[in-house]
């Protein structure tokens, strides 16, 4: 039997498009829950896990919707093979079923991966969003690049004379000079 299971998320806080998926799946029964998947106590997938039997496969939109980390979606991974229940997630095409279950961590790594990057990426927006720039902060204030830039341009000092006046490597000076470059070359 096929089994569903949704749960919503902050990114997508309806379950409009998963139950939709799932019944075109083929799922007899959906599951569902609309709290965060950070709750350990969510009654759709207890309910799912204790209706499951040998033989079942359980559905989902994405690998996400089943553990809220890498190590959550590990261990109920591992309860399904252990019941001897597949597991399909739609939006990742992992189908346990036909793969044997080989490649399901690999999938799960890839998962992590993607996940690490969501929210990494939402870290950095949200840090813009309040004014602060991620990276490395510049060795030289707007005055001392111009400078450095001028003495490069002037010609009368060498590559490693402006670099130990300036304080800064060989390679942060390239830089200056290629942002430079890049900046003229935006305007034209």
């Amino acid at each position: 039997m096929l089994i569903g299971y949704a749960r919503v998320s902050t990114d997508d806080p309806n379950l409009d498009v998963q139950r939709d998926a799932l019944r075109s799946a083929g799922c007899e029964r959906i599951y569902e829950d609309a709290m965060s998947g950070a709750k350990a106590d969510r009654t759709g997938l207890v309910a799912l896990l204790n209706e499951m039997r040998a033989g079942d496969t359980v559905v989902i939109w994405r690998l996400d919707r089943l553990g809220h980390s890498f190590k959550n979606l590990i261990q109920r991974v591992e309860r399904l093979e252990t019941a001897k229940v597949g597991l399909r997630s739609l939006q990742e095409n992992i189908d346990t079923h036909l793969t044997g279950g080989g490649s399901v961590f690999h999938a799960l790594a890839e998962f992590e991966r993607n996940l690490t990057r969501e929210r990494s990426h939402a870290g950095l927006v949200a840090a813009r969003a309040r004014g602060r720039m991620g990276g490395r902060p510049t060795l030289l204030d707007p005055t001392q690049r111009a400078l450095a830039l001028k003495l490069h341009h002037e010609r009368d000092h060498t590559i490693k004379e402006i670099c130990k006046m300036m304080g800064i490597s060989k390679s942060t000076l390239y830089n200056y000079l290629d942002k430079t470059d890049s900046d003229v070359v935006g305007m034209a």
